[in-house]
């Protein structure tokens, strides 16, 4: 296995792809046969992917095309997160992977779209409305 440092990146040994979600990008390289997992935030620190994350459910969560398609171990992940918090880029960074895999080989597209996972997740923050105190929450009316 090759570490990252001495790996450059490029188009001919690596599957790049984009994920959103919420108000989170993650711009996702599945590099075969690397056995690391980085993220680099937006400030340019690298952290492991479990250890950015904290939380074994997100970990699983990110890591869920893999066991959809039977590719775990295969690809290292490299991921530069933009925006949102830890839930939207780890979410973000799982649809990088899908739309990455299906780079990889067109013909998991059946078992990514089944579990929907090509499907971008739409559901944004609904914005604060004015003369309310959110976005459907009022004020208490008085009487007097």
């Amino acid at each position: 296995m090759q570490k990252l440092k001495d790996f450059k990146i490029t188009p001919d040994n690596s599957f790049y792809a984009t994920g959103k979600r919420k108000e989170s990008i993650a711009k996702v390289w599945l590099i075969p046969g690397l056995d690391k997992q980085i993220v680099r935030t937006q400030s340019g620190k690298e952290y492991n992917v479990k250890d950015y994350v904290m939380r074994e459910t997100l970990y699983n969560k990110i890591l869920i095309p893999f066991k959809i398609t039977g590719t775990e171990g295969k690809f290292g992940i490299f991921a530069e997160v933009i925006g949102g918090g830890i839930t939207g880029q780890a979410e973000a960074i799982m649809y990088g992977i899908a739309k990455a895999l299906l780079a990889y080989n067109p013909d998991l597209r059946p078992k990514l779209k089944k579990a929907g996972l090509l499907t971008r997740d739409a559901r944004e923050k609904e914005r604060k409305k004015y003369d309310q105190m959110g976005a459907r929450a009022k004020y208490r009316w008085s009487k007097r």
